[in-house]
């Protein structure tokens, strides 16, 4: 595990829309609240400082790091995994149904800044990306392994990358002579490649190798599922996206309140009952000031919903 010092764990990540989570989440003073991605820990001090002494925190953090942002109080319970794992942990720790739940599905600025984890462009690093440090699957075993039509689907799909067939292609063809170990490597054998700005490009194709590294899309879903089995009716689930394939995601579940796919039959009414009933009819978005002391913030999205089964 890093060790950092004070300076540099109050900037491990600058908590977004942080006002309006709050704000969001209803909190109680005697509630029980989840930060699925406990991270900096910012939203969870927010959070602790409105909790009497009563109040209980459950924060997870797959990210091993995360663990030295955590505060030296009673009421919180940090749990290292990830919150896929949701429902497990909560009953292993006897946790009742809870008043809130808080997800923010970016990847931290600490993370983002560190060369070793390999998720930004702008470092020599190796290809790694893992979010959780005990799995073996690197985004460099993706592009060694995956084959040309799965990084073709992958890099489409993920990171909506415009030439993402040719892109499979070249990567399919130069790793028959040398393998892609690093992200000087990568960025390099893919060069030719780049479509309009440089930058922009490379980010959809990290974020696509990012996305399917750490199974993003399968743990959100998962963690989303079982939210009717672990919350107190009336209670609140706020959520921060940061790319349009994550946001429809959360959109369409509070919508429908479940991922099964329904046939379409003319001759059937086949409306679901959504357990969730929205709170913002749109998603909220940073301000002009938080966007200037947090540029990063720009592509954030906070959606809210009250949990609101029928008796």
């Amino acid at each position: 595990m890093n060790k950092h010092n004070e300076e540099e764990t109050s900037s491990y990540h600058q908590p977004v829309l942080l006002r309006e989570v709050i704000d969001s989440l209803n909190i109680k003073a005697d509630g029980i609240y989840i930060d699925c991605t406990f991270g900096g820990g910012g939203h969870a001090k927010e959070i602790l400082a409105h909790l009497g002494s009563g109040g209980r925190l459950i924060a997870f953090d797959q990210d091993d790091d995360a663990k030295v942002n955590l505060p030296k109080d009673e009421r919180i319970l940090f749990i290292p995994q990830n919150f896929r794992h949701l429902q497990r942990f909560l009953k292993l720790h006897k946790i009742p149904p809870v008043d809130g739940v808080l997800a923010d599905l970016g990847v931290s600025s600490y993370q983002f800044d560190q060369a070793t984890r390999g998720f930004s462009t702008r470092f020599e690093g190796a290809l790694d990306m893992r979010m959780d440090q005990r799995q073996s699957l690197k985004a460099s075993d993706v592009i060694n392994t995956y084959q040309e039509e799965k990084l073709h689907k992958m890099f489409e799909l993920y990171g909506e990358v415009t030439n993402a067939k040719s892109l499979a292609k070249t990567i399919t063809d130069i790793r028959k002579t040398l393998p892609i170990a690093t992200i000087s490597q990568f960025k390099s054998a893919i060069h030719n490649l780049v479509k309009g700005n440089p930058n922009k490009y490379f980010a959809q194709v990290f974020q696509a190798l990012r996305i399917e590294v750490n199974d993003e899309f399968g743990s959100l879903k998962d963690m989303l599922s079982q939210l009717p089995t672990v919350m107190k009716k009336g209670g609140r689930i706020s959520i921060i996206t940061f790319h349009s394939l994550e946001d429809r995601l959360v959109k369409n579940f509070f919508k429908k309140g479940d991922f099964k796919e329904i046939e379409e039959n003319p001759f059937m009414n086949t409306e679901t009952s959504s357990p969730f009933k929205k709170v913002t009819k749109k998603p909220v978005t940073p301000t002009e000031e938080e966007l200037k002391v947090n540029p990063r913030s720009r592509s954030a999205k906070l959606r809210v919903a009250v949990f609101l089964p029928e008796d």
